[in-house]
């Protein structure tokens, strides 16, 4: 019997109080176990920009505290995860490439909760241990009809406030994002 090739999703509600979602490899912040070891690893800007380079942390950053909604689709070599037609009539804004490191797992978390022991509400995915390509997308789901409940709640079938692509990165693919913004700002 053949395997087919297949994308793999997770949904998910991520908060954060200090501002940035972020998917990283949990083998690269073993060392983190409290606050004072967190701090000189991600505490400022440059330090979170050395993961990003090295491909073990990729910041979903709009610089706002809150709970996301987050759609993590992955794909593989011969079926690459893409957006949905529906989700492309939605997307704001789309980021470059950010390199990803795979040792075999991905967390999804809020910044401060990076480190060694997974944090309630920490998402925890299985990512066989490759090189990675990954693309955020910000979509505006409020802009759909039936998105919106009365209370201003999303509905059942509202889209993500992100959706987050995650493919093998091409051998040649040697330039990634390394900003701690995901997202360019516009110009003007």
């Amino acid at each position: 019997m053949t395997a087919f090739p297949r994308t793999v999703e997770t949904v998910s509600t991520v908060a954060t109080d200090a501002g940035m979602l972020a998917l990283w490899d949990p083998r690269r912040f073993t060392g983190i176990v409290d606050y004072d070891t967190w701090d000189p690893q991600l505490g400022e800007d440059e330090d979170v920009e050395r993961h990003i380079r090295i491909g073990a942390f990729v910041p979903i950053n709009i610089r706002s505290d809150g709970a996301f909604g987050v759609l993590v689709r992955t794909g593989e070599v011969g079926r690459l995860a893409q957006l949905t037609e529906r989700e492309s009539r939605h997307c704001l804004v789309t980021s470059d490439a950010y390199l990803l490191h795979s040792s075999g797992q991905m967390w999804l978390s809020g910044i401060e909760a990076v480190g060694a022991e997974a944090w309630p509400g920490t998402v925890q995915c299985d990512l066989p241990a490759d090189r990675y390509s990954v693309v955020i997308h910000l979509i505006a789901w409020e802009d759909e009809p039936g998105s919106v409940n009365e209370d201003g709640t999303p509905s059942e079938t509202a889209l993500s406030d992100f959706v987050v692509l995650v493919n093998p990165a091409l051998p040649e693919q040697d330039t990634f994002r390394s900003a701690v913004e995901t997202f360019d700002q516009p110009e003007g």
